[in-house]
């Protein structure tokens, strides 16, 4: 069992029970994190705050990532009530319907920065204001998968986009690693979240992992919360910069 009790979490990215963010601040609450979950604007309010009952003394905050003033105004919220972060969790990723749907050769100019800012510069935004309350030294960990690296059907600019963030975490883990600080990412399996029905033929996804995995199934929810854990506790202490899979080892399979 690990054990993180008097450390300190915010969550991004919770969007309902299905979501790995919710996974992930689960494995954390049990493993005793004080938790901060975030919600992107007032209509989600409610909803944070109806699912932190279940995650003992969880706090919620408003944050959109996309705008700088909200991203200092709960970091600053933060430090004043808190003083100190121990862990980021960084579980967002988007791109308007129409780069997911239309073959990528379309993919308009403003789609293309859309789905860059939200699912890649967000963590550079979000690590830049967490790494002053890591006086310890502290865990970064995003969420990524198999597409930034082979051509996965309609995952389209996301399969970039992920590209990108896989890089975006190599160069934070250098510029972080002097404070201490680790930055990671997952790379997990498809999973039936909200996020993911964004994607045409998920059903086909699903089948295809669970037929090829070496573990001849798909992965489980828990079972990336638990990595998370892993990696934002001390276990984890030498690894940074790194891609971590958890797909059931899909990813080693040629075909």
């Amino acid at each position: 069992m690990i054990d993180l009790k008097g450390r300190t979490a915010i969550v991004f990215g919770v969007a309902n029970k299905r979501s790995i963010a919710w996974a992930i601040a689960q494995k954390l609450n049990e493993a005793g994190v004080r938790l901060l979950i975030t919600y992107q604007n007032e209509r989600l309010k409610l909803e944070a705050e109806d699912m932190i009952k279940e995650l003992a003394g969880a706090e919620a905050y408003q944050c959109d990532v996309s705008n700088d003033a909200e991203i200092d105004t709960l970091f600053t919220r933060l430090k004043e009530k808190h003083g100190k972060l121990d862990i980021l969790v960084h579980s967002i990723g988007f791109a308007p319907p129409d780069a997911l749907k239309n073959p990528f050769l379309d993919t308009s100019r403003e789609d293309f920065r859309i789905a860059h800012d939200i699912s890649v510069y967000s963590l550079i935004a979000l690590s830049r204001a967490a790494a002053p309350l890591m006086t310890d030294g502290g865990s970064i960990i995003t969420l990524t998968y198999y597409g930034s690296t082979k051509v996965v059907p309609n995952y389209n600019v996301m399969g970039v986009a992920k590209a990108a963030l896989e890089a975006t975490v190599r160069y934070l883990a250098a510029d972080l690693g002097p404070k201490k600080i680790r930055v990671n990412a997952i790379s997990a399996g498809p999973i039936k979240t909200l996020a993911a029905r964004a994607i045409g033929g998920l059903g086909l996804m699903l089948k295809s992992h669970e037929e090829r995995s070496p573990l001849q199934r798909n992965v489980q929810q828990a079972e990336v919360g638990g990595t998370a854990l892993f990696l934002a506790s001390d276990l984890a202490s030498g690894i940074t910069g790194e891609v971590t899979y958890v797909d059931c080892g899909y990813n080693i399979m040629g075909f």
